[in-house]
C-alpha cells in the first residue's frame, strides 16, 4: 500500500481515532497511576515536530512501552490520551539533551512526524492519538506559567488542565480554528502557492478564524484578502485536526463572483485558476509541467478530490 492509498478520499491524516478518550478517568489520579504502571501501558514520545520511534526490522514503531520511553530519556510526566482495548495510552515529552543522546543509536530514531505520515511509515489509525500527544505536549511546554498572575502552574486532570496554586486560575488547552477552502468558478478552481511549498505545488487557500467571526465570514474574508476574489455560497465539507501546534482545519467550498485575481504577496507567492483536467493531473502527480496538488495527508487534497469526483458523477 502506498502513502497515497493510506488516505482515501474523505480520510486525511489525524481524523481516524482509535482511542476511547475515557475523560471520566482524568480526575482519578489513583486509577491513572495504576494504568500507567500496568505492563500494557504505552506512550508516544514527542520532541517538537518529531516522534521518538523504535527501529525494527519491519519498520518504525511509534507506540512505546512506558519502560522504553523512560529509558530513552522521556520526561516522567505523562498525559493521559485514552484507552485502546482497555490499555492506557499516554503522551510524553523529551528534552533536547535526551534526544541528542539518542542520535547515535541504531535502534532508535527521532523522526519528523509529517514526513513519516506522508510516507505511510506510521499506521494512519494511530495519527489522531499522535496528534493529541503532540498538541498537548507542546501546550504544556508553552504554558508553564499562569497567564493571570505569572505563578508556575501544575499539570492536573491527566494532563488536560494546568492549575495555578496562587490565584487558583484554571488553564485548558485551546484549539485554533482555521478555514481552508476550495473556491470554484464554473469548471475552474482557485489554488495558491506559498514560498515554502515544494517546487510546483499548489493548494487551497486558508487562514485563521478571527475573534467574533463566523466560519462563513472567515472564508469570504480570507479569500478576498489573499486573492481579491469575492465569494458566495459557502458550504462546509469536513474538519481535520492539525497539530502544528493545535489547530482545527475547517474544510469549506465557495463559489467565486469574479475572476480577476489580485494576489496579496505578503500571504501568497502566487494564485491562479486551474481547469478540471489540470487539477486532476496535479492530484495524480501526472501534470506535464511538473505541477502538483496537495498530498492526501492534508484536507486540501480531499477538498479538491471531492470537487473533481462530483464533476465526474
Amino acid at each position: 500500500m502506498s502513502a497515497f492509498d493510506s488516505f482515501p478520499l474523505g480520510s486525511p491524516a489525524f481524523v481516524s481515532h482509535i482511542l476511547d478518550r475515557a475523560a471520566h478517568l482524568r480526575s482519578d489520579d489513583e486509577k491513572l497511576f495504576a494504568l500507567e504502571n500496568h505492563r500494557d501501558a504505552r506512550a508516544y514520545v514527542v520532541y517538537r515536530d518529531s516522534l521518538v520511534v523504535k527501529q525494527e526490522a519491519e519498520g518504525v514503531r511509534a507506540l512505546l512501552s512506558i519502560d522504553e520511553a523512560l529509558k530513552f530519556g522521556a520526561n516522567p510526566g505523562t498525559i493521559f490520551l485514552g484507552l485502546r482495548d482497555g490499555a492506557a495510552v499516554f503522551g510524553m515529552g523529551i528534552s533536547a539533551a535526551a534526544v541528542e543522546n539518542l542520535l547515535t543509536r541504531n535502534d532508535v530514531a527521532v523522526t519528523e512526524l509529517r514526513g513519516m505520515a506522508m510516507q505511510g511509515a506510521v499506521p494512519p489509525n494511530q495519527l489522531s492519538a499522535i496528534a493529541m500527544a503532540k498538541s498537548l505536549v507542546s501546550w504544556h511546554q508553552r504554558h508553564g506559567f499562569c497567564a493571570t498572575c505569572g505563578t508556575r502552574t501544575a499539570m492536573s486532570q491527566g494532563g488536560w488542565k494546568r492549575d495555578c496554586p496562587n490565584c487558583k486560575a484554571e488553564h485548558f488547552p485551546r484549539t485554533d480554528p482555521v478555514v481552508i477552502m476550495l473556491v470554484t468558478h464554473g469548471d475552474k478552481c482557485l489554488l495558491g502557492r506559498q514560498k515554502q511549498f515544494p517546487a510546483g505545488m499548489w493548494s487551497c487557500l486558508a487562514g485563521f478564524v478571527e475573534v467574533a467571526e463566523t466560519i462563513e465570514d472567515a472564508v469570504r474574508r480570507e479569500i478576498f484578502e489573499e486573492s481579491g476574489i469575492r465569494c458566495t455560497d459557502v458550504s462546509y465539507y469536513m474538519t481535520q485536526p492539525w497539530p502544528y501546534p493545535s489547530s482545527l482545519m475547517i474544510g469549506c467550498s465557495a463559489r467565486a463572483l469574479n475572476e480577476d485575481i489580485v494576489v496579496d504577496r505578503t500571504e501568497l507567492e502566487d494564485a491562479r485558476w486551474f481547469s478540471r483536467p489540470d487539477a486532476l493531473l496535479m492530484l495524480k502527480r501526472e501534470h506535464p509541467d511538473g505541477l502538483a496538488g496537495p498530498h492526501p495527508f492534508a484536507i486540501a487534497h480531499h477538498l479538491l478530490g471531492r470537487w473533481l469526483q462530483t464533476a465526474s458523477d
